[in-house]
């Protein structure tokens, strides 16, 4: 899921990780050394988005109001991006906030979670070192290149790669030496070393195996790595560069291209900046006054506050996009009073993990930026493709809360006057406008999909400081780090299943899996029913983002040879994939909705699956009826 942070979920409340950053009064020399590389990358990182918001928004200045357009401002905001891609993913790196799967490792006791740990690093360290030297000749070839606007070598923005890979193995490294129990470093390096030593030698027997080697290299060993915790763009990236380099006679430079390619589409670079805008709605009380506005017309009647939160979160995921800041603007703001009513935390969570899956399709989704980068369908039709699924689905959401709120006690709640709604309206007015100045800017040309996040974030500046008077400067420099590494760590696994797609696609196997799927029986209504299954396990598997990149680009192709709309698609995989995402046990973002609500994960595990079974019918819905996806295009 996009703007999920997958930290150490495996491991037990106060045990400390060597997956996390030294703690603040620990100073021995290593500790010192990692404090330093945070400090050498974090002040860069944050420098970069907001260098990317000024070039940006300068460029719409300058074209649209100006009329005199920047023609290097596209270019240079490129190669900015590298280095932000790269350097957010070391800062990812270094606070173990990679997305990874902790499912099976958290049910382990801790001396085993402490090791599998420690595998996570050693995997990873291993691809890095796989990939240095051919990050470092794909940034010397670059060295050729002359960038068309600014005249300079395309080695500037290509050193980013084998850059950021050496300060994640200085990383890695540091946090290795800094693991007390060596037996399981020395265990983790002899595990990782022998897997790796026993494929070499198969290697002659391996190419004789044909595509079964997809089987062992793409399921068998991606599962191996996923569920024993290794990150997830570092598994992949191992899969397929044993694959390649074992199977195959293409340079591992083609897997330093492949991630390049992937990493460096420019509608991409809206993931930082709709992130950032997340946090900036929450920290300037737009999110709040909304919420605020919405509780003052439905808090009086049963379910109010549930209503509420699913209004709310379609709401301000037509700002944001990324379901974490989403989530973390709502939860802290109805959570108290939903209490107070009588709510029990399991069902909070649950809806509102709900909520998470049901406006996956609410522009500017991530995912749906993710999805017009890979598969080249328009971003502006995704966006207006995407509203009314939201609606759809808050709508099914909706009958289950009018169903199990049917006797709650509202003796104690008063419903608010007309003028008490009316002056919430106005205060919320400024942050209401903006998912509709978002929208209106770019269907009217003003900016692209990727321009008009520096729009928002213009806009949110401004009101919080003139409007709102809400704005922590201490909070910015920790917000753009943070932004910076959620971004460096979905980045990175889209440069990664990037490559494994065309590892993929080189195989044959898309030409397999179109003739397999153009032949199934029912034409295009088994299709969609089978992506759905497929997308839901996907997405509680993989992740979202990275289930979208693999399998977007071949599956999107069948879909228009089987008749069915490219928008209409979209909108069925994304919403199968959203509640994969949200669903226990495997799913990762209703855990990431647990941690943002304080709420124990087995509490919401019972009243999660009647929001479930609400979201799989509207889906199906959905898939049913074209024209909710494609009747405004």
């Amino acid at each position: 899921m996009a703007g999920i942070k997958i930290t150490e979920g495996a491991v037990a409340a106060g045990e400390e990780s060597i997956l996390s950053p030294a703690q603040r009064g620990d100073q021995s020399f290593l500790s010192k050394c990692d404090r330093l590389l945070g400090h050498l990358v974090e002040y860069p990182v944050a420098v970069l988005v907001v260098a990317e918001v000024v070039i940006l928004f300068a460029g719409i200045v300058a074209r649209y109001v100006l009329h005199r357009p920047l023609i290097w401002s596209d270019e240079l905001a490129s190669i900015l991006f590298l280095w932000l891609a790269m350097l957010g993913a070391v800062v990812a790196f270094r606070r173990g906030e990679h997305m990874r799967m902790t499912a099976l490792v958290g049910m382990m006791n801790p001396a085993r979670r402490a090791f599998f740990d420690v595998v996570a690093v050693v995997g990873a360290l291993a691809f890095l070192l796989l990939i240095i030297y051919p990050a470092y000749d794909y940034a010397h070839e670059e060295t050729y290149i002359t960038t068309p606007a600014l005249e300079i070598a395309n080695a500037w923005r290509a050193a980013a790669l084998p850059v950021g890979a050496a300060l994640m193995i200085v990383s890695s490294l540091i946090k290795l030496f800094q693991v007390s129990n060596l037996r399981n470093v020395f265990t983790a390096v002899v595990l990782i070393g022998t897997i790796a030593l026993v494929l070499w030698l198969l290697g002659p027997c391996l190419k004789t195996l044909g595509n079964l080697n997809l089987l062992i290299f793409f399921v068998g060993i991606v599962a191996a790595l996923v569920l024993s915790g290794v990150p997830i763009a570092f598994s992949f990236g191992l899969a397929t560069f044993g694959y390649l380099s074992l199977t195959t006679s293409v340079p591992m430079l083609v897997v330093v291209g492949r991630m390049d390619e992937g990493m460096s589409h420019l509608i991409l670079l809206a993931v930082p900046l709709f992130v950032f805008l997340g946090v900036l709605i929450e920290m300037t009380g737009m999110a709040r006054a909304m919420v605020q506005f919405l509780a003052s017309l439905l808090g009086h009647v049963r379910g109010g506050l549930s209503y509420v939160l699913i209004g709310a979160m379609y709401l301000v995921s037509g700002i944001s996009g990324a379901k974490a800041a989403d989530m973390a603007a709502v939860a802290p703001v109805l959570f108290p009073e939903m209490k107070a009513r009588g709510a029990k935390p399991g069902e909070l969570v649950a809806l509102l993990s709900a909520t998470g899956a049901q406006t996956e399709t609410v522009p500017p989704s991530l995912v749906l930026i993710t999805i017009g980068s890979v598969t080249g369908v328009s971003i502006a039709a995704l966006f207006t493709g995407g509203l009314l699924p939201g609606v759809v689905l808050a709508i099914m959401l909706c009958f289950v809360v009018r169903h199990r709120y049917r006797n709650e006690d509202l003796s104690h709640v008063t419903k608010a006057t007309g003028s008490q709604i009316g002056r919430a309206f106005l205060i919320a007015l400024p942050a209401l406008a903006l998912p509709f100045i978002i929208r209106a800017a770019v269907v009217e040309g003003v900016a692209t999909a990727t321009e008009v996040s520096t729009i928002g974030i213009v806009y949110a500046v401004l009101a919080g400081l003139l409007i709102y008077r809400q704005f922590d400067w201490k909070r910015l420099k920790p917000m753009l780090v943070d932004t910076a590494s959620l971004s460096g760590a979905i980045l990175l696994i889209i440069g990664a299943a990037t490559a494994m797609a065309w590892a993929l696609t080189q195989s044959g196997f898309s030409r397999d899996l179109a003739a397999v799927m153009s032949a199934l029986p029912g034409g295009p209504i088994t299709f969609l029913a089978v992506s759905i299954v497929a997308f839901i396990i996907l997405g509680s598997v993989l992740e979202g983002i990275p289930a979208i990149v693999l399998f977007g680009p071949l599956l999107f192709p069948i879909a228009q040879q089987v008749g069915v709309h490219e928008v209409h698609y979209a909108m069925v995989v994304i919403l199968a994939m959203g509640i994969g995402l949200f669903a226990p046990p495997f799913g990762v973002g209703y855990y990431a909705a647990c941690a943002i609500g304080r709420v124990n994960p087995d509490e919401g595990m019972r009243p999660i699956w009647g929001y479930l079974a609400a979201l799989v019918i509207g889906t199906i819905l959905v898939a049913a009826i074209p024209w909710i996806s494609t009747g405004f295009l």
